[in-house]
């Protein structure tokens, strides 16, 4: 009897420090919602994400970056990284443009 006493006393010092909004009824810490929540406990908007860029617009602002620069070694590194790309053709122009 002494036992259950004091298994049962145990379990209610445990929930009593561990507090109620430790564990609501659902299982899931009320902390949780309270960290997804402004100051007014309403619930915050998640992040939004932008949306990804064309990789044709990042390979023109590339070969607009290697003409800006206009150097061979420029060109050179652009060809290399996208040589079947269209404006692959308009770099090797400059190269050869540059090589007179």
């Amino acid at each position: 009897m002494k036992l259950r006493l004091l298994s049962a006393g145990f379990f209610g010092a445990l929930v009593t420090f561990a507090g109620m909004d430790h564990l609501p009824l659902g299982g899931v810490p009320v902390m949780v919602g309270k960290a997804n929540a402004d100051d007014g406990g309403n619930a915050l908007r998640a992040p939004s994400v932008p949306p990804a860029r064309a990789p044709s617009a990042a390979v023109a602002e590339e070969y607009e970056l290697a003409r800006q620069k206009g150097t061979p070694e420029a060109f050179e590194l652009f060809i290399a990284r996208h040589g079947d790309d269209p404006l692959a053709e308009k770099a090797r122009a400059e190269l050869k443009r540059l090589a007179r």
